[in-house]
C-alpha cells in the first residue's frame, strides 16, 4: 500500500511542473506581443550606406544583361526606409534596371582601352576545341557570358567563331550563344572606343578572321 501512495505523489509533481512551464510560455508570449514596445524597423531610417561610385550618363556592366547607361539616380521610401538606387538602361534589350546603391557590387565599370586591346589579341588566337558533350560546353559558355568578365566573354566569341563558308555546320544553339557573346562584347567595344557600330564590327571580324571582312578588305 505505501508504494502506491508514492506513485500518486510523483504524478502530482509532474502535473505541477507542466503547469509552471505553461505559465512561463504564456508570459514569454505576452512579452513578445507587448503593444508598448516599438518594432526595430522604425529605428532604421536609411538603407545601409555605401559611397556612390557612379554618376548619371556613366556606362556600367551588369553581368546578366551587359552594358548599360545610368539614366538617373533616384530615391524612394520602402517600408519606412529611404532607398537610393540607379536607373540603368540596357539599350540592346530595351530594358531598364533598378539597382540599389548598397547593391552596386553587382555592377562593374566598363573596360579600359588596354583591356579592349587584350580582348582583340584573344580574338586573334586559335579556338580551343573541346571533346566534351555539347550540353556541358553550352552551360560553361553561358556561365562565362553571364559572368560579366570581358576576357571570358572574348574567349567564348573566339571559341564559337566559325568562318562564313562553314556557318551551316554550326548548330542553332551554338549560333545563339555566339551571337549573344558577340553582341555583348561589341556593345562594350562601342562604349569604350566611342566609334560606330560598323567600325566596331569590322575591328572584331578582322581579329576573328571572318571571311566577309577579309574579302571586303582585299
Amino acid at each position: 500500500m505505501p508504494k502506491k501512495k508514492k506513485i500518486k505523489k510523483k504524478k502530482k509533481t509532474k502535473i505541477q511542473k507542466t503547469k509552471i512551464q505553461k505559465t512561463k510560455i504564456v508570459e514569454k508570449k505576452t512579452k513578445v506581443f507587448n503593444p508598448d514596445e516599438k518594432p526595430e524597423i522604425k529605428k532604421i531610417k536609411k538603407q545601409p550606406t555605401e559611397k556612390r561610385l557612379y554618376n548619371v550618363k556613366d556606362f556600367v556592366v551588369y553581368p546578366k544583361h551587359g552594358v548599360g547607361k545610368i539614366t538617373s539616380i533616384e530615391k524612394a521610401t520602402i517600408g519606412e526606409i529611404d532607398v537610393q538606387f540607379y536607373k540603368i538602361l540596357i539599350e540592346k534589350e530595351k530594358l531598364t534596371l533598378t539597382v540599389p546603391i548598397n547593391q552596386q557590387s553587382k555592377l562593374r565599370p566598363i573596360s579600359s582601352i588596354n583591356q579592349i586591346n587584350k580582348c582583340i589579341s584573344i580574338l586573334k588566337t586559335k579556338p580551343k576545341i573541346k571533346r566534351t558533350m555539347w550540353s556541358r560546353r553550352a552551360q560553361e559558355y553561358d556561365q562565362k557570358i553571364n559572368s560579366g568578365k570581358i576576357y571570358e566573354l572574348a574567349e567564348v566569341v573566339k571559341d564559337l567563331n566559325k568562318n562564313t563558308d562553314i556557318i551551316a555546320d554550326q548548330s542553332y544553339s551554338e549560333r545563339q550563344l555566339f551571337e549573344k557573346a558577340y553582341d555583348r562584347l561589341k556593345s562594350e567595344f562601342e562604349a569604350v572606343l566611342k566609334i560606330s557600330n560598323d567600325d566596331v564590327q569590322k575591328k572584331m571580324d578582322k581579329a576573328l578572321g571572318r571571311l566577309q571582312i577579309s574579302d571586303s578588305t582585299e
